[in-house]
């Protein structure tokens, strides 16, 4: 059994940065920035309808000549949204995002979000088990394993 999303979001904290689909994707990439992130959820009447990303950006407005300062996040944003749980594992996590080419992974516990992760998380998450691994495996070796 593999560690869980739930570990991610104890590590890294619950934040949640979000926009309404009707501010401006100029509006958006401001927050992004502010905040550090690569992706903002798109929330509407206290429900999640989309995600937001650099991604979206780039592909939907800075290629296709449009104004960040006209159009709306509502307009190119990802939808709709897959989602994980607290007690969904890396690897599926994994495997999800690898399947669908997304990079943010809404975490929701039935209707209520309780955080968001990257594929940066989850990469940090099995480096970080992986090393763990070997570190034991060296100290079972060197004979410094508790018996």
């Amino acid at each position: 059994m593999g560690e869980r999303v739930h570990t991610i979001l104890a590590n890294k904290g619950s934040a949640i940065w979000s926009v309404r689909p009707e501010a401006t994707v100029y509006e958006a990439l401001k927050l992004l920035a502010e905040k550090d992130v690569g992706a903002l959820l798109v929330i509407s009447e206290g429900k999640l309808t989309g995600v937001f990303s650099e991604r979206d950006y780039a592909r939907k407005v800075a290629l296709m000549g449009k104004s960040s300062r006209e159009l709306r996040v509502g307009e190119i944003m990802t939808s709709p949204v897959i989602t994980v749980t607290r007690e969904h594992t890396i690897e599926e996590c994994m495997r999800i995002v690898t399947e669908h080419h997304i990079r943010h992974l809404p975490v929701v516990d039935g209707e209520e979000l309780v955080g968001m992760i990257s594929i940066g998380d989850l990469v940090n998450a099995i480096i970080s088990a992986q090393a763990e691994t070997i570190q034991h495996l060296s100290n079972y070796i060197a004979g410094e394993y508790p018996r």
